[in-house]
């Protein structure tokens, strides 16, 4: 019966892929922990090490699978059908919200340096680092002050206003020496996130090798706050394009 259910289990795998992911506690600072969610799958050729927005987090996991409704957290299963391993970046145990502040601070910056670190022990491929919304003040950040730790970066609903504090703009990113692909909808609506402050990332890139930057117009059914996961700012109803297109991108990155 041992043996049956191995088979059984080795069989699923190949079928589906991929094995479901987990959720793992990172010592990331003396006395603190950081959740992360894992999910490898087999003969993978890059991890995407995914920041969510609003105050960060990935939401429970059940069934292997994180339920937040963020749009990167709900996009992982897309992410791994194009062979990606999937490294959802998670909260520290002495916070509950990841403000904008907190995402270029110090004790942010020590967080994700450590799970980063991890990460790459558990799997000895590229990194690309991907921020939504506020998430891209993190992935910015985490490119400026880690150089050399990972293949490239892309911004999705970036936020671009400058009252911010960590507006992706506002942060150096001249030193940031690695691809960065931008990804904004045309109709994000959020105060903080106006598509015609955009171009403002690809002036300040000056040092990245390549960098390039996509409005896209697809999507339906928006619902709730513009600033929300679940509105053009989130990519709604366009989420398989949208993951697409960031894999075409990664895959072979030009201007």
């Amino acid at each position: 019966m041992r043996r049956l259910l191995t088979a059984l289990a080795l069989w699923s795998l190949a079928i589906t892929g991929h094995a479901e992911g987990t959720l793992i506690k990172v010592p990331t600072r003396d006395g603190v922990t950081t959740t992360l969610f894992w999910e490898p799958v087999p003969d993978a050729k890059a991890t995407v090490f995914l920041f969510p927005g609003g105050a960060g987090g990935f939401g429970r996991v059940e069934s292997g699978k994180p339920m937040g409704q963020n749009f990167l957290v709900r996009s992982e299963h897309h992410f791994t059908s194009h062979g990606f391993n999937v490294a959802i970046f998670g909260r520290p145990s002495d916070s509950q919200d990841l403000d904008y502040a907190d995402r270029i601070g110090g004790a942010h910056m020590a967080d994700v340096r450590k799970v980063l670190e991890f990460v790459k022990h558990k799997a000895d491929v590229p990194v690309w680092m991907i921020g939504t919304s506020r998430g891209t003040v993190s992935a910015a950040a985490a490119a400026i002050h880690m150089p050399g730790e990972m293949a490239g970066v892309v911004l999705t609903s970036s936020v671009v206003s400058y009252k911010k504090p960590g507006a992706v703009p506002s942060q150096d990113l001249d030193r940031i020496q690695v691809p960065v692909l931008v990804l904004h909808h045309a109709r994000d609506a959020c105060p903080v996130c106006q598509p015609h402050e955009v171009p403002g990332i690809l002036r300040g890139l000056k040092s990245a090798p390549v960098k390039k930057a996509i409005m896209v117009s697809g999507g339906s059914n928006p619902t709730g706050n513009v600033c929300e996961a679940l509105h053009w700012h989130g990519f709604i109803g366009m989420e398989q394009e949208a993951v697409d297109l960031i894999a075409a991108w990664i895959r072979m990155p030009a201007n």
